[in-house]
């Protein structure tokens, strides 16, 4: 077995969960079956109508040499486990339990590699945190989640991978076309970026969804958040720490983080007012002022009783037992734009929680 597929399984069975909610949930074995097929013989794109002329428009339109854009689509490889993976595990899907989530997460490999990460970079944390407002323990709790601190940031060709998911995403997901369209706009812009940085497109490795580095940033978060943290005049969000803390950072500062906002508040229930569909309708978007929430009998807790701004009422399912909730921010939200999930947003918040504390100790 070559390196390259020894890497794509090991990031595929130690991260089950990554930026894509389908593929979140997808399970071990098909991960195993991604990685096989990464290794069998190639299925390139050259021959194929379609790869051919979004490779011309995509040339026209950026003003990449057309040929350049051609032969790197052309020489892209067909991953054929991959569309898979997008889709939901068959048999049905499996009960929401954010315990079980939490427990993948917050557990004592991440906390120990994130005290190390913490220390060896705590005045780049803490610069970030001065210059955008994002708390350090956000940031840890992002690159915890993300790749255990650089230990797991894939191993799959991010070009194999994002021309698989522009050309070849299964039409059996409800929304094909946009997540088509999402996967073809994310290889323009890999390849614009490749372009620009003079790199060669099929040297980056990444997520079977094409996400890279530390925080497994998509190649348009790249173009848009990604930062020279350590000034040596070249982003590296593989190597440089730095780099990954300063454009997490700017990634949330550029979706709404607002300085000194908590994540989220407790609630208490008045079970005689509680009006529990009308709350949950929004879903996480904060909507309710702390006043309309209490009226509506979910109470927030604490300092979120004051709380100037918009909030959402947060429900994550036990599988069979009792829910879960908190009451969210927009500092909550902020988080869900890297992965739009509740499950995802507290696990970062609690991974980060549990570092600091286990700093202090």
């Amino acid at each position: 077995m070559t390196l390259a597929a020894r890497n794509a399984l090991l990031f595929i069975a130690a991260c089950a969960i990554s930026i894509g909610a389908a593929a979140q949930n997808a399970p071990q074995p098909r991960q195993k079956k991604a990685a096989a097929a990464a290794a069998a013989a190639p299925v390139l794109y050259a021959s194929r109508a379609d790869a051919m002329a979004l490779a011309d428009d995509i040339a026209a339109r950026r003003n990449l040499d057309r040929e350049w854009v051609r032969q790197a689509i052309g020489q892209a490889r067909l991953l054929p486990q991959v569309p898979k993976l997008m889709l939901p595990a068959p048999g049905g899907a499996t009960a929401k339990n954010w315990r079980v989530y939490r427990s993948r997460f917050v557990e004592p490999i991440r906390i120990r590699a994130g005290v190390r990460f913490w220390q060896d970079n705590a005045a780049t944390l803490a610069r970030a945190e001065q210059e955008w407002g994002v708390p350090a323990e956000v940031i840890v709790g992002i690159i915890g989640v993300e790749t255990i601190y650089g230990q797991q940031m894939g191993g799959f060709r991010v070009m194999d991978a994002l021309a698989t998911l522009s050309f070849d995403f299964p039409d059996a997901h409800p929304r094909a076309a946009d997540r088509r369209a999402f996967f073809r706009g994310e290889l323009e812009q890999f390849l614009s970026l490749m372009d620009r940085t003079g790199t060669d497109p099929f040297t980056p490795r990444g997520s079977y969804a094409g996400a890279m580095g530390l925080g497994q940033f998509m190649p348009s978060s790249w173009v848009r958040y990604a930062v020279d943290y350590d000034g040596d005049g070249r982003i590296d969000l593989w190597n440089s720490a730095a780099d990954a803390i300063g454009s997490v950072a700017h990634y949330f500062k550029g979706h709404g983080w607002q300085t000194g906002m908590p994540v989220w508040y407790d609630v208490r229930f008045e079970p005689d007012r509680l009006q529990l569909p009308a709350l949950l309708a929004p879903d996480i978007l904060p909507t309710f002022t702390a006043t309309r929430m209490a009226e509506l009998g979910a109470t927030p807790l604490g300092a979120g009783a004051a709380h100037a701004g918009p909030l959402a009422l947060v429900e994550l399912q036990n599988g069979g037992d009792t829910p879960t909730y908190v009451i969210g921010t927009e500092n909550f939200y902020a988080i869900t734009r890297y992965n739009w999930s509740s499950y995802y947003a507290l696990a970062v918040d609690a991974l980060g929680r549990e570092v600091a504390a286990a700093r202090g100790r």
